[in-house]
């Protein structure tokens, strides 16, 4: 039961990065590495940085315009 909830949040993390023109490995690689640095803070603003619509993530996490 809980590998299907992991697997569709998964999923749906990939899907909504792809729906806002984002390379889906290098977000979840970008997610994986910025996420343990909070681990410790109480005030979580940072998350909305990480969003896959904001425009504060890296250039290697966005697809090339064409």
């Amino acid at each position: 039961m809980h590998g299907a909830k992991a697997s569709a949040i998964i999923y749906s993390i990939a899907e909504t990065a792809k729906a806002n023109n984002l390379k889906p490995y290098n977000y979840f690689e970008y997610l994986l590495s910025e996420i343990p640095k909070h681990q410790d803070d109480t005030n979580l603003d940072f998350m909305k940085g990480l969003l896959p619509w904001s425009d504060l993530l890296p250039d290697e996490c966005r697809k090339p315009m064409k």
